[in-house]
């Protein structure tokens, strides 16, 4: 039986995407993919100060939603949904965008890392998924998509990436957990390992122009990517057209992640 896909496929489909900080954000790139498929979308910001710049991104995509989101904040995660399950009663697509280290913690190797920094780490980067995950499932009445945002460090030791090396390899497990607890659902969930990307969350990591020219050098493709490329790439895997692909990481990195 052929696969009837509606054009575009995203039509009308519901998105909360979280993490866009402005508009170098890998985040702002999987709202732009999501909306040039005519997605409707829910977008957060972290605080006052970041509403500056994502309330007029957040403008021009024409979010029908638009709420304040930190999740270390008691109450905020559930106010999101509670308006999500308030004005749309259902939800297709997750995209989880965020993470977080104490600079201290960051900077220094892992065996510098404090018990009070790496659990904050572990909580904002890599629980919050877990939490947001567990709102959204009985919103994706049907079918849904979740996203979480993961990188090559989580898989090989990447110097100065430190702390985030052990979290994001959480976040990739709690990925794979999700998509077989969440399977029968039919919710797929994506561990996206996107390349070396000039956004300010990277501006925290040491040496980080190092990693971009490596990049290039290592890109099979011979040139990095963009945020659209994780965009589209996001795009693909919440239509139709990837309803049995899960559980999987998924690189957006020109092809450096195959090279020795």
């Amino acid at each position: 039986m052929a696969l009837q896909v509606p054009r575009p496929p995203l039509k009308g489909a519901k998105a909360l995407v979280v993490g866009i900080a402005n508009e170098h954000s890998i985040a702002y790139g999987c709202a732009k993919a999501f909306r040039e498929l005519e997605a409707d979308l829910a977008i957060t910001y972290l605080n006052e100060k970041a509403r500056t710049y994502v309330e007029p991104l957040a403008k021009d995509l024409g979010a029908e939603i638009f709420m304040p989101l930190d999740v270390s904040a008691p109450g905020q995660l559930e106010a999101v949904f509670g308006e999500i399950s308030r004005k749309w009663g259902r939800l297709d697509i997750l995209v989880h965008s965020i993470a977080f280290a104490p600079k201290e913690d960051l900077q220094g190797g892992l065996l510098d890392c404090s018990a009070a920094g790496f659990g904050v780490a572990m909580d904002v980067s890599c629980h919050s998924f877990i939490r947001m995950a567990k709102m959204a499932a009985p919103l994706m009445t049907g079918s849904g998509t979740l996203f979480a945002m993961s990188y090559h460090g989580a898989q090989k030791v990447v110097p100065n990436y430190n702390v985030m090396g052990p979290v994001k390899a959480a976040l990739e497990a709690a990925c794979r957990y999700l998509a077989y607890e969440l399977g029968p659902q039919g919710i797929r969930v994506h561990a996206i390992s996107p390349g070396p990307l000039k956004t300010r969350a990277a501006g925290g990591l040491k040496d980080f122009d190092l990693l971009l020219n490596e990049a290039v050098e290592r890109a099979p493709v011979g040139e990095l990517v963009d945020i659209m490329d994780v965009g589209f790439a996001c795009a693909y895997l919440a239509t139709p057209y990837a309803r049995r692909i899960t559980g999987e990481t998924m690189y957006v990195d020109g092809g450096v992640n195959i090279m020795a």
